[in-house]
Protein backbone atom coordinates (compact mmCIF):
# COMPACT_ATOMS: atom_id res chain seq x y z
CA UNK A 1 0.00 0.00 0.00
CA UNK A 2 1.27 3.48 -0.84
CA UNK A 3 0.58 5.26 2.43
CA UNK A 4 1.50 8.56 0.86
CA UNK A 5 -1.68 8.45 -1.21
CA UNK A 6 -3.78 8.08 1.94
CA UNK A 7 -2.64 11.38 3.39
CA UNK A 8 -5.08 14.07 2.32
CA UNK A 9 -4.41 17.25 4.26
CA UNK A 10 -7.17 19.28 2.57
CA UNK A 11 -9.22 21.56 4.81
CA UNK A 12 -12.05 24.07 4.48
CA UNK A 13 -11.16 27.33 2.74
CA UNK A 14 -11.82 29.76 5.59
CA UNK A 15 -12.15 32.64 3.10
CA UNK A 16 -15.32 31.00 1.79
CA UNK A 17 -18.74 30.96 3.46
CA UNK A 18 -20.14 27.66 4.65
CA UNK A 19 -23.63 26.64 5.65
CA UNK A 20 -23.65 25.68 9.34
CA UNK A 21 -26.39 23.15 8.56
CA UNK A 22 -24.15 21.36 6.05
CA UNK A 23 -21.32 21.08 8.58
CA UNK A 24 -23.77 19.98 11.27
CA UNK A 25 -25.29 17.23 9.13
CA UNK A 26 -21.84 15.94 8.22
CA UNK A 27 -20.90 15.69 11.90
CA UNK A 28 -24.21 14.03 12.81
CA UNK A 29 -23.71 11.36 10.14
CA UNK A 30 -20.15 10.60 11.22
CA UNK A 31 -20.74 10.55 14.96
CA UNK A 32 -23.99 8.61 14.82
CA UNK A 33 -21.95 5.83 13.20
CA UNK A 34 -19.20 6.24 15.82
CA UNK A 35 -21.52 6.09 18.83
CA UNK A 36 -23.89 3.46 17.44
CA UNK A 37 -21.81 0.48 18.54
CA UNK A 38 -19.73 2.23 21.19
CA UNK A 39 -19.93 1.83 24.92
CA UNK A 40 -20.26 4.65 27.42
CA UNK A 41 -16.84 5.25 28.95
CA UNK A 42 -17.26 6.26 32.61
CA UNK A 43 -15.90 9.75 33.38
CA UNK A 44 -13.41 8.48 35.96
CA UNK A 45 -11.47 6.74 33.17
CA UNK A 46 -10.31 10.07 31.72
CA UNK A 47 -7.43 12.25 32.86
CA UNK A 48 -9.88 15.13 33.32
CA UNK A 49 -11.51 13.36 36.27
CA UNK A 50 -9.08 14.59 39.01
CA UNK A 51 -9.93 18.14 37.93
CA UNK A 52 -13.65 17.79 37.24
CA UNK A 53 -14.68 15.46 40.08
CA UNK A 54 -14.11 17.93 42.93
CA UNK A 55 -15.63 20.75 40.88
CA UNK A 56 -18.73 18.68 40.12
CA UNK A 57 -19.17 17.92 43.80
CA UNK A 58 -19.71 21.63 44.51
CA UNK A 59 -21.64 22.57 41.32
CA UNK A 60 -25.09 20.96 41.22
CA UNK A 61 -26.05 22.77 38.00
CA UNK A 62 -23.76 21.29 35.35
CA UNK A 63 -23.75 21.10 31.55
CA UNK A 64 -21.55 19.18 29.13
CA UNK A 65 -21.87 19.82 25.41
CA UNK A 66 -20.97 17.29 22.70
CA UNK A 67 -19.66 14.50 24.90
CA UNK A 68 -20.99 11.65 22.76
CA UNK A 69 -20.41 8.42 24.67
CA UNK A 70 -17.31 9.90 26.32
CA UNK A 71 -18.72 12.11 29.12
CA UNK A 72 -16.19 13.79 31.38
CA UNK A 73 -18.59 15.08 34.04
CA UNK A 74 -20.47 12.71 36.39
CA UNK A 75 -23.39 11.35 34.37
CA UNK A 76 -26.02 11.45 37.11
CA UNK A 77 -27.30 14.98 37.67
CA UNK A 78 -25.52 16.50 34.65
CA UNK A 79 -27.27 17.98 31.61
CA UNK A 80 -25.85 16.84 28.26
CA UNK A 81 -26.47 18.42 24.86
CA UNK A 82 -25.46 16.52 21.73
CA UNK A 83 -26.20 16.65 18.01
CA UNK A 84 -26.27 12.85 17.89
CA UNK A 85 -29.55 11.30 18.98
CA UNK A 86 -27.66 8.03 19.41
CA UNK A 87 -25.42 9.71 22.01
CA UNK A 88 -28.43 11.35 23.71
CA UNK A 89 -30.14 7.97 24.06
CA UNK A 90 -26.96 6.36 25.45
CA UNK A 91 -26.53 9.11 28.03
CA UNK A 92 -30.17 8.89 29.11
CA UNK A 93 -29.84 5.12 29.55
CA UNK A 94 -26.80 5.77 31.76
CA UNK A 95 -28.77 8.18 33.99
CA UNK A 96 -27.90 11.54 32.46
CA UNK A 97 -30.22 14.47 31.71
CA UNK A 98 -29.68 14.53 27.96
CA UNK A 99 -31.34 16.20 25.01
CA UNK A 100 -30.63 16.89 21.37
CA UNK A 101 -29.24 20.33 20.60
CA UNK A 102 -26.60 22.56 19.03
CA UNK A 103 -23.77 24.37 20.81
CA UNK A 104 -24.55 27.53 18.83
CA UNK A 105 -28.14 27.64 20.08
CA UNK A 106 -28.31 26.06 23.52
CA UNK A 107 -31.87 25.31 24.73
CA UNK A 108 -31.39 26.88 28.16
CA UNK A 109 -32.06 30.29 29.71
CA UNK A 110 -29.30 32.69 30.70
CA UNK A 111 -27.22 31.94 33.80
CA UNK A 112 -28.47 28.38 34.22
CA UNK A 113 -25.24 26.55 35.15
CA UNK A 114 -22.32 26.78 37.58
CA UNK A 115 -20.04 24.55 35.50
CA UNK A 116 -20.04 24.13 31.71
CA UNK A 117 -17.74 21.81 29.72
CA UNK A 118 -17.16 21.31 25.99
CA UNK A 119 -14.32 18.99 25.02
CA UNK A 120 -13.39 18.61 21.33
CA UNK A 121 -16.51 20.43 20.14
CA UNK A 122 -15.90 24.06 19.13
CA UNK A 123 -13.50 23.11 16.31
CA UNK A 124 -16.41 21.29 14.62
CA UNK A 125 -18.54 24.40 14.00
CA UNK A 126 -18.15 27.28 11.54
CA UNK A 127 -18.68 30.01 14.13
CA UNK A 128 -16.55 29.32 17.17
CA UNK A 129 -17.22 32.82 18.46
CA UNK A 130 -20.95 32.10 18.61
CA UNK A 131 -20.29 28.78 20.35
CA UNK A 132 -18.30 30.51 23.10
CA UNK A 133 -20.94 33.23 23.32
CA UNK A 134 -23.60 30.60 24.03
CA UNK A 135 -21.46 28.76 26.57
CA UNK A 136 -20.81 32.05 28.36
CA UNK A 137 -24.48 33.04 28.20
CA UNK A 138 -25.75 29.99 30.10
CA UNK A 139 -22.97 30.26 32.68
CA UNK A 140 -23.70 31.96 35.99
CA UNK A 141 -21.57 34.80 37.30
CA UNK A 142 -18.19 33.47 38.51
CA UNK A 143 -19.04 30.05 37.05
CA UNK A 144 -16.41 27.93 35.29
CA UNK A 145 -16.18 27.07 31.60
CA UNK A 146 -13.74 24.30 30.71
CA UNK A 147 -13.19 23.53 27.04
CA UNK A 148 -10.54 22.23 24.68
CA UNK A 149 -9.40 23.27 21.20
CA UNK A 150 -6.81 22.05 18.69
CA UNK A 151 -4.37 24.86 17.94
CA UNK A 152 -1.98 25.97 15.18
CA UNK A 153 -3.35 25.88 11.62
CA UNK A 154 0.01 24.58 10.43
CA UNK A 155 -0.56 21.32 12.34
CA UNK A 156 -3.64 20.42 10.28
CA UNK A 157 -3.66 16.73 9.28
CA UNK A 158 -5.95 14.17 7.69
CA UNK A 159 -7.16 13.39 11.21
CA UNK A 160 -8.79 16.84 11.37
CA UNK A 161 -10.54 16.17 8.07
CA UNK A 162 -11.82 12.72 8.94
CA UNK A 163 -13.22 13.58 12.39
CA UNK A 164 -15.07 16.64 11.11
CA UNK A 165 -12.95 19.54 12.32
CA UNK A 166 -13.76 22.83 10.62
CA UNK A 167 -10.60 24.59 11.75
CA UNK A 168 -7.70 24.80 14.14
CA UNK A 169 -7.24 28.02 16.10
CA UNK A 170 -4.20 30.16 16.68
CA UNK A 171 -3.56 30.75 20.40
CA UNK A 172 -4.05 34.51 20.00
CA UNK A 173 -7.46 33.91 18.41
CA UNK A 174 -8.56 31.81 21.36
CA UNK A 175 -7.41 34.45 23.86
CA UNK A 176 -9.36 37.12 21.98
CA UNK A 177 -12.48 34.94 21.82
CA UNK A 178 -12.28 34.26 25.55
CA UNK A 179 -11.92 37.93 26.46
CA UNK A 180 -14.69 39.09 24.08
CA UNK A 181 -17.16 36.69 25.70
CA UNK A 182 -16.72 38.01 29.24
CA UNK A 183 -14.46 35.19 30.35
CA UNK A 184 -11.14 35.23 32.16
CA UNK A 185 -8.57 32.56 31.32
CA UNK A 186 -7.38 31.21 34.67
CA UNK A 187 -5.50 28.04 33.75
CA UNK A 188 -4.56 25.81 30.81
CA UNK A 189 -2.99 22.42 30.12
CA UNK A 190 -1.73 20.30 27.24
CA UNK A 191 -4.63 18.12 26.12
CA UNK A 192 -5.55 15.42 23.60
CA UNK A 193 -4.83 11.79 22.81
CA UNK A 194 -3.94 11.92 19.09
CA UNK A 195 -0.68 10.08 18.20
CA UNK A 196 2.19 12.39 17.30
CA UNK A 197 3.18 10.23 14.31
CA UNK A 198 1.59 11.64 11.15
CA UNK A 199 2.20 8.33 9.37
CA UNK A 200 0.26 6.47 12.07
CA UNK A 201 -2.57 9.02 11.90
CA UNK A 202 -2.64 8.73 8.11
CA UNK A 203 -2.80 4.95 8.23
CA UNK A 204 -5.59 5.05 10.82
CA UNK A 205 -7.63 7.43 8.68
CA UNK A 206 -7.08 5.28 5.56
CA UNK A 207 -8.28 2.23 7.49
CA UNK A 208 -11.35 4.14 8.71
CA UNK A 209 -12.26 5.37 5.22
CA UNK A 210 -12.00 1.95 3.61
CA UNK A 211 -13.20 -0.29 6.46
CA UNK A 212 -15.35 1.99 8.59
CA UNK A 213 -17.34 -0.52 10.65
CA UNK A 214 -14.44 -2.78 11.72
CA UNK A 215 -12.21 0.27 12.18
CA UNK A 216 -14.68 1.94 14.56
CA UNK A 217 -15.19 -1.28 16.49
CA UNK A 218 -11.41 -1.78 16.72
CA UNK A 219 -11.05 1.76 18.03
CA UNK A 220 -13.85 1.43 20.58
CA UNK A 221 -12.94 -2.03 21.87
CA UNK A 222 -9.14 -1.96 21.71
CA UNK A 223 -7.45 1.35 20.91
CA UNK A 224 -9.59 3.54 23.14
CA UNK A 225 -9.10 1.42 26.30
CA UNK A 226 -5.35 1.26 25.61
CA UNK A 227 -5.20 5.02 25.10
CA UNK A 228 -7.08 5.65 28.34
CA UNK A 229 -4.68 3.40 30.25
CA UNK A 230 -1.66 5.39 29.07
CA UNK A 231 -3.06 8.92 29.42
CA UNK A 232 -0.72 11.42 30.97
CA UNK A 233 -2.01 13.39 33.96
CA UNK A 234 -3.11 16.91 33.13
CA UNK A 235 -0.81 19.62 34.43
CA UNK A 236 -2.58 22.95 34.81
CA UNK A 237 -0.55 26.16 34.70
CA UNK A 238 -1.73 29.74 35.35
CA UNK A 239 -2.94 31.59 32.26
CA UNK A 240 -1.93 30.33 28.83
CA UNK A 241 0.88 27.79 28.68
CA UNK A 242 3.75 27.89 26.20
CA UNK A 243 2.03 26.57 23.06
CA UNK A 244 5.20 25.75 21.12
CA UNK A 245 4.76 22.30 19.52
CA UNK A 246 1.45 21.83 21.37
CA UNK A 247 -1.44 20.45 19.30
CA UNK A 248 -4.39 20.85 21.67
CA UNK A 249 -5.05 22.86 24.83
CA UNK A 250 -7.49 22.61 27.72
CA UNK A 251 -8.75 26.05 28.82
CA UNK A 252 -10.20 26.81 32.27
CA UNK A 253 -12.12 30.09 32.25
CA UNK A 254 -14.24 31.99 34.77
CA UNK A 255 -17.32 34.00 33.85
CA UNK A 256 -17.03 37.70 34.62
CA UNK A 257 -19.79 39.02 36.86
CA UNK A 258 -22.45 40.73 34.77
CA UNK A 259 -22.40 43.62 37.22
CA UNK A 260 -18.75 44.24 36.24
CA UNK A 261 -19.61 44.19 32.51
CA UNK A 262 -21.58 47.43 32.81
CA UNK A 263 -18.84 49.24 34.72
Amino acid sequence: MDTGESLNFSRPDLSQSYEEKEIEESNIGFYNSVWLDSRIRPPWRFNTWPILSPLAATTPYRLEVGSGSRPRLPIAGTWFIDLSQVAVDRLKEAGGLARNGNINDLPFPDQEFDLVCAFDVIEHVCDGQQALRELSRVLRDDGLLIFSLPIHEGLWTDFDVQVGHFRRYEPRQVQDMIASNHLILEQSAIFGMMPRSRWLVGFGMWFTRHFRTPALLFYDRILSPIGLRFQRPLTLVPGLLDTTDVEEVLFVCRRVSRARESQ
